[in-house]
């Protein structure tokens, strides 16, 4: 039987999970994408704490422009809050989307901003 674009997504997920995790030193930049908005989180798995998050819909920022635009600014918003935070090593997880597109963007945002991974 055929999987669901969820459960393929899923089973990618569990995949990726199983080789990148998080800690207070190296957190784990989680990327969730929907069809309308993107939220980035920078996450320490070992005490399961969120220390950073950034999303679309976060006043600050702007609507203007394309998905991939906004999503850039996403990426470098977290960016920032990160480097606020003492943090510029991350390990990136991308949630079982292809990176492209969207996810890419976010990922380009970041490192601009000062992330590396």
């Amino acid at each position: 039987m055929a999987l669901t674009k969820t459960q393929r997504r899923t089973r990618i997920r569990q995949r990726i999970r199983k080789k990148v995790s998080g800690s207070t030193n190296i957190p784990r930049l989680s990327v969730f994408r929907s069809n309308k908005e993107i939220y980035a989180q920078l996450i320490d798995d070992v005490s399961g704490n969120t220390l950073a998050a950034a999303s679309s819909l976060d006043k600050d920022i702007s609507k203007e422009g394309t998905k991939s635009d906004i999503a850039k600014a996403v990426g470098s918003a977290l960016a920032k809050k990160a480097t606020e935070a003492g943090m510029e090593v991350c390990a990136f997880d991308r949630g079982g989307y292809l990176y492209h597109g969207r996810v890419k963007a976010l990922a380009e945002g970041a490192r601009e901003g000062g992330l590396k991974f």
